[in-house]
């Protein structure tokens, strides 16, 4: 990938407009037509209103969430206006946004998934949230200090959160009765997972299964108080080496081909869709899903069974670990004009405030990053309906702040999880053993790294 170093300057006769635009000011701007002293001047303008650009990746259910925000930070106040456009998914957007940084034909914010937060520093295209923060000495205290772990780099944001999630373990209760399991004391341990799904393997029903998907790899390492990379997972220096295939992968990688030999968990390949319908159907006991997938699975199995969650399982003997945020956040460009920046950052406040985060939280099941949005009463009815939530946000409080839960950050973080979902797909299909894959997928990761690195140094 190349740097992107170019930034805009903001001419200097714009100056006062731009002062305007970014203090909120309503003053009207006096001008005159020209020709005799005797001709009267023209009326006052108003001071337009600064136009933000927002790229972001919700689409559906969650594309009217994002639109509602927006049309009421709009209607809230009179000196910006935000303007929301979709831009496919997170790469599908990133990609256009590498495409705009010379033309300046793009978005003054944009919305990017986490794992594209080593990029977007190295890109030199961003202005670090934390300018906007320092100046206006904004209170972080009021945000989960968990969810800003992952986004914090070198003591500072760079970036906003937005959309939050983190993993949960879901079951099926009705199964768990009919195995003699007890509904109320689920799984904790990777041993306790192979013993439940052990005994609901009958009748033509099998006991779990687990997508084949990176992120979940990456959240049974930090579980572990296991980082996935050197450098302290690239956050004390920038990543040079994977460490995918330290004991706490073959670990893990052992115990879920262990459950697949054994007849007691189904490999349904990398599709999470797929185990979510198993599951749905009412086929499989347990998956590990997004607690943004919650909503739909317990309203999905309605009539049907009653919906268990539980903290992601670890090994007995883990070290201090807990699970790393998901989703998404937000980065302000710094291609953009002053008055831009300056509207994207009230954009961004406006997100922050309880209110909204109630609202996005109840709507789309992602993590309010604001604490007072628990005391929202729609909050706290949509508990009362969805009593499995808790689960995520006591994981969420659960979770010990370290290195290791704080997540990995390289530049190269979509293809190294495309080469673990491989190295897991070779195990599980019986071509590779776990170490052998995971020392693979680790060479080739690392390879990647340096290649990157060398980019931009």
């Amino acid at each position: 990938m190349k740097s992107f170093m170019k930034k805009s300057l903001i001419p200097l006769c714009m100056a006062s407009v731009m002062a305007l635009s970014a203090c909120g000011s309503n003053a009207a701007q006096q001008g005159s037509e020209g020709g005799s002293a005797s001709q009267p001047a023209a009326p006052a303008k108003s001071q337009e209103p600064v136009k933000v650009v927002w790229w972001h990746s919700m689409s559906g259910e969650l594309g009217k969430a994002v639109d509602k925000l927006v049309s009421d930070f709009n209607a809230s106040q009179k000196n910006v206006v935000v303007e929301a456009v979709f831009q496919g998914t997170y790469d599908e957007s990133l990609n256009k946004m590498k495409a705009s940084m010379d033309s300046k034909s793009g978005p003054a914010l944009i919305q990017v998934f986490e794992v594209g937060s080593r990029f977007m520093i190295d890109s030199k295209a961003i202005t670090p949230m934390q300018k906007f923060i320092d100046q206006d000495k904004y209170d972080l205290s009021q945000l989960e200090e968990n969810i800003l772990n992952y986004y914090r780099i070198d003591g500072k944001l760079n970036s906003m959160p937005f959309n939050t999630s983190n993993p949960v373990l879901y079951y099926n209760k009705d199964m768990f009765k009919a195995a003699g399991l007890d509904p109320e004391k689920p799984p904790v341990t990777y041993e306790d997972i192979s013993k439940a799904a052990k005994a609901m393997t009958k009748d033509g029903k099998t006991g779990a299964s687990f997508a084949i998907y990176g992120w979940l790899m990456e959240q049974f390492f930090a579980n572990q108080g296991a980082e996935l990379l050197n450098n302290g997972n690239g956050r004390k220096a920038v990543a040079t080496e994977s460490m995918v295939n330290s004991d706490a992968g073959v670990k893990t990688l052992t115990w879920w081909k262990q459950l697949v030999d054994d007849k007691v968990a189904l490999n349904l390949g990398r599709k999470t869709d797929d185990t979510k319908k198993a599951f749905l159907a009412g086929q499989i006991g347990m998956t590990l899903d997004s607690t943004g997938s919650l909503r739909g699975i317990v309203d999905g199995a309605q009539g049907k069974f009653e919906v268990g969650t539980a903290f992601l399982p670890k090994p007995a003997d883990a070290k201090d670990g807990g699970v790393i945020v998901g989703g998404a956040s937000l980065y302000i460009l710094n291609n953009r004009s002053e008055a831009e920046q300056k509207g994207a950052w009230e954009f961004i406040k406006f997100l922050a405030e309880p209110k909204q985060q109630a609202y996005w939280h109840v709507n789309t099941g992602y993590f309010p990053i604001t604490k007072k949005a628990y005391d929202e009463q729609t909050v706290k009815d949509n508990l009362s309906k969805y009593p499995q939530l808790k689960t995520a946000v006591e994981q969420l409080h659960a979770t010990k702040a370290n290195t290791a839960t704080q997540g990995a950050v390289m530049g190269v973080f979509p293809e190294a999880r495309q080469l673990t979902e491989t190295a897991i797909e070779e195990v599980l299909n019986g071509k590779k053993q776990p170490k052998e894959a995971l020392d693979a997928a680790a060479k080739e990761i690392s390879s990647k790294l340096a290649a990157y690195n060398k980019t931009v140094k």
